[in-house]
């Protein structure tokens, strides 16, 4: 137990200071490049914070375990808009006049109705997944394109770009690491309280692959850059998507549970229609509004529980 308790510590302290690294490093090369913080937030940033989902996915699939595949990203891109967005509005709202974020949005929403249709077709095969990463290298090109400041001047970067570098990558390796670490002693500590195995699975798990977005964008909340906190959270949705599943798809076709597909994945597109329609609509994620997303997040949860057996 103290050996747990340990864990769940160092992993704590991993994730924040990797997300602390993290945002620093970000922001500093965004304005070494000459792009927006945005644009940064949705690659580097929330493709990287995506790692601990594409280990479990490329794990589930060599294993043969479609559910968690799909599950894994379905469930991770429900929780980084109701849990991860809705944590960091309530420690500190987030702005969200963000410039060129609405084309980034209706691409998030796209990508959700996509996978709406997926659910329906039953499965991924090896064409289809070709496909979706073909697309993510299109949209990726074009983003990057697209994706130079606004500011006629470019920013000095802050940082040397070694330690901008830096940074990024030990970061991304304490969130990754430190994520582990929190579910290895939080599984462990729930198994002696004689938890069931469903119940981790449905909380510590799934969530934990979600931690380095929480850790990331809380900082970034914190430290008032709402395109880090919020670019976070959209690139990591259009990536668990057509990045890890079409992945997964390429190296093992998989089928898609018709419970996941009638339920978990209508209830992704509906978060993600709220935040689209909360970010054009309102200034900021008010504290009311993250709370309320908190609350819907504990609604689904629950309703995950009374559906599982011994639960």
């Amino acid at each position: 137990m103290a050996l747990d308790i340990a864990f769940l510590a160092i992993g704590l302290v991993l994730l924040f200071v990797g997300g602390e690294g993290l945002v620093r490093g970000a922001v500093s090369l965004a304005a070494r490049l000459g792009m927006s913080p945005l644009l940064i937030g949705l690659t580097v940033v929330g493709f990287g914070t995506s790692m601990p989902e594409l280990v479990v996915s490329l794990k589930a699939a060599f294993a043969g375990s479609p559910d968690i595949a799909v599950g894994n990203v379905v469930g991770s891109n429900t929780a980084n808009i109701l849990l991860i967005l809705g944590a960091a509005a309530v420690i500190y709202p987030i702005p969200t006049r963000i410039p060129g974020i609405r084309r980034d949005l209706f691409v998030m929403l796209g990508v959700a109705f996509f996978t709406l249709g997926l659910g329906f077709m039953g499965a991924v095969d090896r064409l289809t997944g070709s496909a979706m990463f073909i697309a993510l290298i299109g949209y990726l090109t074009y983003a990057a394109m697209s994706g130079k400041s606004d500011d006629d001047e470019e920013k000095p970067a802050t940082l040397p770009l070694w330690q901008q570098l830096g940074f990024i990558f030990a970061g991304l390796a304490a969130l990754v690491y430190g994520a582990d670490l929190l579910v290895t002693g939080a599984t462990s500590i729930a198994r002696s309280f004689g938890i069931s195995e469903a119940v981790i699975g449905l909380t510590i798990v799934a969530v934990g692959t979600s931690l380095p977005e929480l850790a990331t964008s809380v900082v970034a909340a914190f430290r008032k850059h709402s395109e880090i906190a919020i670019g976070n959270v959209i690139g990591s949705n259009i990536f668990n998507i057509f990045g890890i599943l079409s992945l997964t798809a390429i190296i093992h076709p998989i089928s898609i549970n018709p419970t996941i597909a009638g339920f978990d994945i209508p209830l992704m597109l509906a978060a993600s229609v709220l935040l689209v329609v909360l970010l054009l609509a309102t200034k900021h994620l008010s504290r009311l509004i993250g709370g309320g997303f908190l609350v819907l997040y504990a609604g689904y949860c629950a309703w995950l529980f009374t559906q599982t057996p011994g639960v």
